[in-house]
């Protein structure tokens, strides 16, 4: 999608994708991947998501990047964090202990800006690209990791005849297809959530799959 659909999104708070508490499955799956508590996890479009702090509160250092202010600002004052502020290349930088969150493109976020990070956490930006965009976001999250990088990668699996995204149908099909290349794939779980989703219900979903992976940079 276009920036000035999320911005928009984010300025008149359509943004139904934002959950009041800690994902089930980040909550489910994280110790799958075998991390150490200190290690450096990087989580993408992150909005102001509340598994940041979760992530924050199992010992991670923890890096996100999102494109709308408002989404950080929001995230901030909320949950009273005492972020410091700064610019930085073309990103504004929030700052706090165990935390520094990107304000600006995800494309032009770069692998020296990110560090060094043992893992990645993405529950919404894979289903958030068209799938004209999927490879290219793909081939800048290789380009910013190093083998050995664990992925926890939550999509959702529906008719996408039956809705348009965001969020996105991501088939296995679709996974195999971006990710084989450069990672080793791992199908954790696969849960049917429509019950749970009047929301997307609404919008004339019948069926809905929440499945979670485990990918591992080759």
């Amino acid at each position: 999608m276009q920036p000035e659909f999320w911005h928009d999104r984010w300025r008149i708070g359509q943004i139904g994708f934002h959950q009041a508490a800690p994902d089930r499955q980040l909550r489910e799956h994280w110790t799958d991947l075998g991390l150490a508590n200190h290690s450096r996890v990087f989580v993408p479009l992150c909005g102001k998501s509340l598994d940041l702090l979760w992530l924050r509160e199992q010992g991670h250092s923890v890096v996100g990047v999102e494109l709308s202010v408002v989404a950080l600002e929001s995230f901030c004052m909320e949950n009273g964090v005492p972020a410091r502020r700064r610019t930085l290349d073309d990103f504004g930088v929030y700052e706090v202990a165990g935390l520094h969150l990107y304000r600006g493109d995800f494309f032009a976020f770069t692998a020296d800006l990110l560090g060094s990070v043992t893992a990645v956490y993405d529950r919404a930006a894979l289903i958030s690209w068209a799938p004209e965009l999927r490879a290219a976001y793909v081939a800048h999250m290789v380009e910013m990791t190093a083998p050995g990088t664990q992925t926890l990668l939550i999509t959702m699996e529906y008719p996408q005849a039956q809705m348009s995204g965001p969020p996105f149908c991501v088939s296995a099909d679709d996974v195999e297809r971006l990710y084989a290349r450069h990672h080793s794939i791992e199908k954790l779980s696969r849960h049917d959530i429509l019950a749970n989703e009047a929301r997307l219900r609404s919008r004339g979903l019948t069926q809905l799959h929440e499945v979670c992976y485990r990918l591992t940079r080759l």
